[in-house]
């Protein structure tokens, strides 16, 4: 692994004006404060200098937009919505440029737009703040634009909705990078859920900290699955357990956390497996049983699925470090 903030990925997020400050926070405390020695992080705009942010508040960037090129990975905070991508020529260019150039790119919130005014979102799946996607799409016809997923990976593109789901965003990516204990140790730090898929829904329709006050929040149901995943969790069995209906837990588990029961439980599974595969030498065989896959099997096509990669291949990539 690297060492020093010379070998480590460099990682540059790119201030424009009207920035969204939180947009900006979350690359900025994943990559930068968490990061090392992992990432090095810095922060450019289109000239060295404070940038405007959408409330007033400015930031200073010591890098000028010529630094990109030097990037492996830039990422691209929100700016106010009123803010017409127009403006960013000279940004969509550089970061076009090094996008050709072999940089990997990520967009929060409506960062969007400056991807899509340089090019690099023809003919991909995108998305940004669900309050932009049908902007978005009707500026941007080429771009496929999904307007209720927190996060779309594209390989060397990625896009995320607003705010939090930009945190969940660079998780993913440093769980891609590193492996699952990293990220979940960077998430423990930052005191937000170690993962949240990037198909789960922008919003959903009870909140659980709505339900929590209520007193009839899932949560105790969800935390008594997360001990047995190596059980038969079907919605029949969790349902039981919540005392409900099958058809009402499943309609109260999508409203609060924006997913489906078996969706959960799946993704559940395969980060037990990561943890597994990164930390023990068991069998791929074994990891399967104590993930809930069952058979090795199994465990393989969903891994393969999700994970674009195979158990053994992921151990091998993450275990040294």
């Amino acid at each position: 692994m690297p060492s020093d903030s010379s070998t480590a990925h460099r990682v540059i997020a790119l201030a424009l004006d009207g920035l969204v400050l939180l947009d900006l926070a979350a690359p900025t405390h994943v990559f930068g404060h968490c990061g090392a020695p992992h990432y090095s992080f810095a922060l450019a705009a289109i000239a060295p200098g404070p940038v405007r942010s959408s409330t007033g508040i400015e930031v200073i960037a010591p890098l000028g937009v010529d630094a990109l090129t030097r990037a492996d990975t830039i990422v691209i905070p929100g700016v106010g919505p009123d803010t017409d991508p127009k403006g960013f020529a000279q940004a969509a260019d550089a970061v076009a440029r090094a996008h050709q150039a072999g940089a990997r790119v990520i967009s929060i919130c409506t960062g969007a737009f400056v991807l899509a005014e340089a090019g690099i979102l023809d003919g991909r799946c995108a998305t940004t703040h669900w309050d932009s996607t049908e902007r978005l799409a009707a500026r941007y016809p080429k771009v496929t634009v999904d307007p209720a997923v927190l996060y779309v990976d594209e390989g060397s593109v990625l896009t995320s909705a607003g705010v939090a789901a930009g945190l969940d965003l660079c998780l993913h990516v440093v769980r891609r990078d590193h492996g699952a204990t990293l990220a979940t140790h960077i998430a423990r730090r930052t005191v937000v859920a170690p993962h949240r898929d990037g198909g789960q829904a922008q919003f959903v329709a009870r909140p659980i900290a709505d339900a929590a006050r209520s007193g009839d929040s899932l949560a105790p149901t969800r935390a008594w699955a997360l001990d047995r995943l190596e059980q038969h969790l079907d919605v029949v069995t969790l349902a039981r357990q919540a005392c409900m209906s099958p058809r009402s837990f499943a309609r109260r588990f999508r409203q609060e956390t924006g997913t489906t029961p078996a969706q959960w439980i799946l993704a559940q599974r395969t980060r037990a497996a990561q943890s597994l595969l990164e930390t023990t030498d068991l069998p791929v065989e074994h990891v399967a049983v104590r993930a809930g896959f069952g058979s090795a099997t199994t465990l393989r096509t969903h891994f393969g699925r999700r994970m674009a990669t195979t158990p053994t291949a992921y151990r091998r990539a993450f275990r040294q470090r």
